[in-house]
């Protein structure tokens, strides 16, 4: 694609970085196929090539974001789904990143649209405040209905998410669990915001496979939200200074004692922290700090993948449908580990037609677009249930919960099912219906794998 930015706009290295990307893209259109909203909608501003052109015009004129462009770059999910089809390689996260700084910086958005998106930036990356909102949201649920019916659809949606009761549970803290038996290794575990409050059960089950196979894991000091929901607001200060606190807590445990790996069980979350080295290249105090952060993160399920002799003492036989999430898929390249984990368990694992597509989900996009959000939702649904599975594995929070708004089959974290196939107990989601599990599963206690 050309380009006409001045010599005194390429002196901005983050204009010069856009400028490369625009460049890279040859108007192919192949990503048009697998962009979810232009399977909706049919819009060419609603694919990434359309937006990549929004974006180029936008930075070219140097001018004020327009509200036209404003809406398209708000429709987009980053599900990266476009990175995945790209032959030319087009960078389109870090694109569409920046151009969602530069309408943070340069458009004044209605005051509803702006109160919510403080309020859910403030909430969500809190856990003790969002542990709060669930409550308030429990006691609203009733008015969900006449919210939407008025047009205060992104208030109905936020209520309507939230969990028919407040999880079991406390909020994780700072230490080490040590490992079982002789030490393989150290690992940090990023606890999180929303996962720590809507399923605390998953990081648990993270810990446990963990240190039931040798590895210390840490829980450190002075970490906090990884700085994704401020990342795709565009709120790039508020990103940068979760990277920075982040990278700060990790750096003093690799200098303590040392780290393996840093891991999460969010992988909306993985794909930020694997980026911390490209978010912070500008800073020269961290620069080199949040590199080294970035090489040695992994998913939970990528680092589980690569234990020899994972030690199962049950196979589970359940037909499980298997929703990757775009953070893995798309943002981290990550195909066959979650599957291949699920089947040596003995898990009858069946891919969802579509499953490039994203569920909807997306971070807070479910809350701002729920319109969107809700059909691709159904869409997705429709796929799982015509499989009939026993349940429903996605590897992100913000799958799990946008998925079982809207089904009755169970939706569950993979790494709580590794951990129920190699001594744990079975996922509180299974547990109402453990009558049929114990019935389609084969309890045979089997020689570690």
């Amino acid at each position: 694609m050309q380009t006409s930015f001045t010599l005194a706009q390429l002196a901005d290295p983050a204009i010069a970085e856009a400028d490369g990307i625009l460049r890279a893209c040859v108007h192919c259109g192949f990503c048009t196929a697998t962009c979810p909203t232009y399977v909706l909608l049919g819009d060419e501003n609603d694919s990434p090539r359309g937006r990549i052109y929004l974006i180029k015009e936008m930075l070219e004129t140097a001018e004020p974001a327009k509200g036209e462009v404003v809406k398209h770059i708000d429709r987009c999910l980053s599900c990266l789904s476009c990175m995945t089809t790209c032959p030319s390689g087009v960078h389109y996260m870090h694109l569409v990143d920046f151009a969602r700084s530069r309408i943070e910086a340069t458009y004044r958005r209605p005051w509803l649209d702006r109160m919510i998106r403080s309020n859910l930036l403030r909430t969500m990356t809190d856990a003790k405040r969002f542990r709060r909102a669930l409550l308030a949201a429990l006691l609203a649920k009733p008015l969900a209905p006449l919210l939407a019916t008025v047009g205060l659809k992104q208030l109905a949606a936020m209520i309507r998410l939230a969990p028919a009761q407040l999880p079991r549970g406390r909020l994780s803290r700072p230490g080490v669990v040590a490992a079982e038996g002789p030490r393989r290794g150290r690992v940090a575990l990023l606890r999180g915001c929303v996962a720590d409050v809507l399923a605390p059960s998953i990081n648990t089950a993270a810990i446990r496979v963990l240190t039931r196979h040798g590895f210390d894991v840490v829980l450190a000091e002075g970490e906090g939200c990884c700085g994704a929901f401020a990342h795709h607001m565009g709120q790039e200060a508020a990103a940068l200074a979760a990277a920075r606190q982040n990278t700060d807590a990790w750096i003093r445990e690799l200098d303590r004692e040392g780290l393996d790996a840093i891991l999460t069980t969010a992988s909306g979350c993985g794909t930020v922290l694997k980026d911390y080295g490209h978010m912070l290249r500008g800073d020269s105090h961290y620069a080199d700090s949040a590199r080294q952060v970035s090489r040695i993160t992994q998913d939970i399920l990528e680092f589980i993948c690569n234990i020899k002799y994972l030690k199962y003492t049950m196979r589970p036989a359940l037909k499980v449908a298997y929703h990757p999430a775009c953070s893995l898929l798309h943002g981290q390249r990550l195909v066959a580990p979650p599957k291949d984990l699920l089947v040596k368990a003995g898990f009858v694992v069946k891919d969802i037609p579509e499953n490039h597509l994203c569920c909807g989900s997306a971070g807070t996009y479910n809350i701002l677009q729920p319109d969107l959000a809700n059909r691709l939702r159904d869409r997705k649904i429709a796929y799982i249930e015509k499989l009939e599975p026993d349940l429903i594995a996605a590897g992100n929070i913000g799958c799990i919960t946008q998925i079982a708004a809207g089904t009755g089959i169970p939706v569950v974290h993979p790494i709580a099912l590794i951990d129920w196939a190699t001594g744990g107990s079975a996922p509180r989601a299974l547990q109402s219906s453990a009558r049929k599990a114990r019935g389609s599963a084969d309890m045979t206690s089997s020689r570690s794998a």
